[in-house]
Order: C-alpha cells, then sequence, then structure tokens
C-alpha cells in the first residue's frame, strides 16, 4: 500500500482546525496517528473551547484532545494581539468563516506554520492568506508514512474510513478515486462526504 502526504518533508508544527480533531477522534486511533507524527502540534485555545462543549464532552472530542495535551502532544495556544486582528478580519464580511477556521489560520500564518484544514472555504482563505501555501489535509495525517508504519494497512484503511463515515471528512478531489479502492465500494457508498458521492451512488445503482 502507498501513500502520498504533503506533510511528510515538513518539520514545521501543525496547526489543527477543530473539524480535524473531530475527524481524527471518529477514526478511533487518533491518539496513535498523532502521537507518532514527528511535527509538534499546536491548536488555539478557540479551537480548543469549541470542544468544549456539551456535545463535545458527550461524545468524547474534548476528553481526546486533553489527553494529547496532557500527554505532551499538543499545546494549546492563545492568539496573540496581531492574531487576532487577522481573526477579526476573517470573521467578518461576506467571506466569513467560523472561529476554527479562522484562528486556525490567524496563529498558522502569523507564526509561518502549517495550518491543517478540510473545508473548502477554510482552504481557500488560508491560500490568500499564507502566500499561496496550501494547508495539509486530515487525509495527510492519516497517509503520512509514520502513521502507516503505527498501524499497518489494515487498520490505516479502517481509521480512514470511519474518518469518513464517523467524522465526515472530507479529502481533495483527485484523491477520491484511490480512496474508493482502498475502503471498497460498498463502504464507499455509506461515506457521502466523499467527492462526487452522487455520481458514485448513481454508477453503483446502474449496475445493479
Amino acid at each position: 500500500m502507498t501513500f502520498s502526504s504533503s506533510l511528510i518533508d515538513d518539520p514545521r508544527p501543525l496547526v489543527l482546525d477543530t473539524s480535524v480533531l473531530i475527524n481524527l477522534h471518529a477514526c478511533t486511533f487518533g491518539e496513535r496517528i498523532l502521537m507518532a507524527i514527528p511535527n509538534p502540534i499546536v491548536v488555539p485555545n478557540i479551537v480548543a473551547d469549541e470542544l468544549d462543549t456539551e456535545t463535545g464532552r458527550r461524545n468524547g472530542d474534548h476528553g481526546f484532545l486533553r489527553s494529547l495535551v496532557g500527554q505532551g502532544k499538543i499545546s494549546i495556544v492563545a492568539m496573540t494581539d496581531d492574531e487576532y486582528v487577522l481573526f477579526a478580519d476573517l470573521t467578518s464580511g461576506t467571506s466569513s468563516l467560523d472561529d476554527g477556521e479562522a484562528a486556525t489560520i490567524a496563529v498558522a500564518a502569523r507564526r509561518e506554520l502549517r495550518a491543517v484544514i478540510d473545508e473548502r472555504k477554510g482552504r481557500a482563505q488560508a491560500v490568500a492568506r499564507m502566500g499561496g501555501e496550501e494547508p495539509g489535509w486530515t487525509l495527510d495525517l492519516l497517509q503520512h508514512p509514520v502513521a502507516h508504519r503505527s498501524l499497518g494497512d489494515a487498520t490505516l484503511t479502517e481509521a480512514i474510513y470511519l474518518a469518513l463515515c464517523e467524522g465526515r471528512m472530507r479529502i481533495p478531489q483527485e484523491r477520491g478515486d484511490a480512496i474508493v479502492a482502498l475502503i471498497g465500494l460498498e463502504r464507499a457508498l455509506r461515506c457521502t462526504c466523499l467527492p462526487n458521492y452522487k455520481g458514485l451512488l448513481k454508477n453503483s445503482e446502474a449496475r445493479t
């Protein structure tokens, strides 16, 4: 099994968005994956606050983050005044982002770190604010070679499937076919967040 990840040769700390943490928790093996990743991991305090809710506590997302903080793998950081200026800009206007995405971009941009964001609008804003550099995806963390070595083929495939099915992980359009082939068509049809899911469903129905 051969994977590619845009994070392989980037040693900078990674700044994770809220949805990325949710995906990693949903995949069941997120703690092992992040502990294996060699990069330091940074989470803005606003992202941490988004998980510190009744829902986040009930479904375990908050505990997942706190466990990794306790183990020293994740550092929760407060934004600086300069970062808050960018945050305010990103959360206002017609193309405004949610608070977690905006905080992730603000911290990554001002500290010259690598953002990890899945949502389309947040990724577009990250590229615009970070000199054209694309942020990483949750899938880049899952497909990092160290994650592969830690989990093995079968477990990593299961983790990717669960991140899609339970976490509704977004992935790049160009990797859609490869991921469907990896997890299998039957399971792919349960993952409505996959790129071109409607086309996948239509093709499946046409074959039956």
